[in-house]
């Protein structure tokens, strides 16, 4: 089935460029795709990045749907360069960024376009996503960043409510997220020494830091597997986390709220204690170290980084959770919207 609109051969360019980073994803590309075509809102194009999949998956899908535009750059790329790699040859206004384990709604794209409509001012936009095997169930309702400086996503496995409501949250999670194209390619869109896991809490932080902000759009509901292609706790998925997670903090935090180390410190330890407990620590101190022995061009970025910093460290801490519990619960964070910013503020 072709798409509607947006299949890059009409004169002017799609309002919304999906990117689909796919790696070993046959159980679930074609269903995410479907999901797409589906769409109420039709002004798109649709980007598949294969990661060198040996499953055929990526092909298959394209070889049915000569709109549908597939990137092979003969390597797995990871998430983070894989996007990267999507956006520059997007040619949308906005980037929809979309894990091939996400299901979307009919109306997840134009939820989404309203939004953005409504606040010109915010330039990110994070989804509702549900758990794929139980809708009663969240996913996410984007990240979370405790003062601790360790991330984690809202809501998950917890129970939905009847009402979610508009808002703030730290960041988007990668895997239903919209942001402004260009504003992406401006700040380096993910970093690529991340490969996978937390570059998408990493990007967020990178925003707060310049003053973006990002909302939760609760309208915009996708159902998400999550690490189909990795698994969830997989040594894989337990060494990037630990690595990433350390990074996340060394590379992003304004030296004002350094004081918070020692708490990022004791909860890395608590995690790993966790870990251990359930025989999977190994991977997990892995990352650590990996962490710890790589910090120096991490550093070197935090210097680039905190040199053009605009928001306040006081803006940043505001941003975050400083209940301790939320973690602990992984309830979800979300703050009320700020207006929009006048023409001159």
């Amino acid at each position: 089935m072709a798409w509607p609109t947006g299949n890059g051969k009409s004169a002017e360019a799609p309002l919304i460029s999906v990117i689909i980073v796919a790696y070993q994803s046959g159980p679930t590309l074609a269903r995410c795709l479907d999901h797409l075509r589906a769409q109420t809102f039709t002004d798109f194009e649709v980007l598949v990045v294969d990661n060198a999949s040996t499953d055929g998956a990526p092909q298959a899908v394209a070889a049915t749907d000569p709109d549908l535009r597939l990137i092979e750059p003969g390597a797995n790329l990871g998430f983070a360069a894989g996007n990267n790699l999507g956006a520059r040859q997007a040619k949308g206004r906005w980037l929809a960024l979309l894990n091939p384990d996400a299901f979307a709604r009919p109306d997840w794209l134009k939820q989404l376009v309203i939004a953005a409509e409504a606040r010109p001012d915010i330039h990110c936009f994070t989804s509702l996503q549900r758990d794929a095997a139980d809708p009663a169930l969240l996913d996410g309702t984007g990240d979370v960043m405790t003062l601790a400086g360790f991330p984690y996503r809202g809501g998950y496995h917890r129970a939905a409510p009847a009402v979610t409501p508009e808002g703030e949250t730290f960041s988007a999670c990668g895997a239903a997220m919209l942001i402004d194209r260009a504003l992406f390619l401006e700040i380096g869109g993910f970093d690529e020494s991340f490969f996978c896991y937390c570059e998408d809490v990493d990007l967020g932080y990178r925003l707060r830091l310049i003053g973006e902000a990002t909302h939760l759009v609760p309208g915009a509901e996708v159902a998400h597997i999550g690490s189909a292609s990795t698994g969830v706790r997989s040594d894989f998925t337990l060494f990037h986390g630990s690595r990433n997670r350390i990074w996340v903090f060394a590379k992003n935090t304004p030296t004002a709220l350094l004081w918070t180390a020692p708490l990022h410190v004791l909860a890395t330890f608590v995690l790993l204690l966790r870990h251990l407990s359930r025989g999977e620590a190994a991977p997990a101190w892995r990352g650590i170290l990996a962490a710890l022995k790589n910090l120096g061009p991490v550093l070197a970025e935090r210097r680039r980084l905190q040199a053009t910093r605009t928001a306040s460290a006081s803006d940043i801490a505001r941003a975050m959770t400083w209940n301790p519990l939320d973690l602990f619960g992984m309830r979800s964070v979300i703050k009320p919207p700020k207006g929009p910013r006048s023409a001159d503020a």
